[in-house]
């Protein structure tokens, strides 16, 4: 009998230590999430991202897009990315996620995994544009994917699931002292977007 299963602790800390991650489970029915991830599928501004390694240019078959209420610049791996306008259905995650959270967002940064074998490797949202210790919400549509997270120096690992419709916050020092990932698997076929709300700035 399922009774307890969906009810999730929104107030909960992920992390021991150094940081605050609160997961908030599924925002939307299935209905209201399947059309969600069709619309940003078709309507958001996809490209491929590029990053210098080494001093080499290497694009990555995931694809990504930025946008913002401004065309704020933003930097990471030695490239520099220029916002485009909000559209409807991303302001409306925006107004969502701001509601739920009590937090308020500037600009979003989204990625498309077609399938499990594409992940992102250990890093931290730590980029000087980003307001420091803000909250960054981590807005997941498709398919379930594990998400990761492991602390700087002692290397202790959580390590959570992303499902379709849910909403993942990172806050307050974990950018500083914990590393996060989306590791690859080849048991997932399909694909998902990730858009991740944040405070740029300005």
């Amino acid at each position: 009998m399922k009774l307890f299963e969906d009810i999730i602790d929104k107030t909960k800390n992920w992390l021991p230590q150094d940081g605050t991650v609160n997961h908030y489970g599924k925002l939307f029915s299935s209905k209201e999430a399947d059309s969600y991830f069709d619309i940003l599928l078709m309507t958001i501004a996809w490209r491929n991202d590029e990053a210098i390694l080494f001093g080499k240019k290497i694009i990555t078959k995931r694809k990504v897009a930025w946008y913002g209420e401004k065309p704020f610049e933003y930097t990471y791996s030695n490239t520099t990315k220029y916002a485009l306008s909000w559209t409807k259905e991303l302001l409306e995650l925006k107004n969502r996620i701001e509601k739920e959270t009590g937090e308020t967002f500037n600009s979003c940064l989204l990625n498309l995994y077609h399938n499990g074998e594409e992940g992102m490797a250990w890093h931290s949202d730590g980029e000087a544009d980003l307001k420091k210790d803000g909250a960054i919400g981590s807005l997941s549509f498709g398919a379930e994917r594990k998400f990761a997270f492991k602390h700087k120096q002692t290397n202790e690992k959580v390590e959570l699931i992303l499902e379709h419709g849910s909403l993942l916050v990172m806050k307050d020092t974990t950018q500083t002292f914990w590393l996060h990932r989306l590791p690859p698997t080849k048991l997932i076929t399909t694909p998902r977007i990730n858009l991740t709300f944040r405070t740029i700035i300005h």
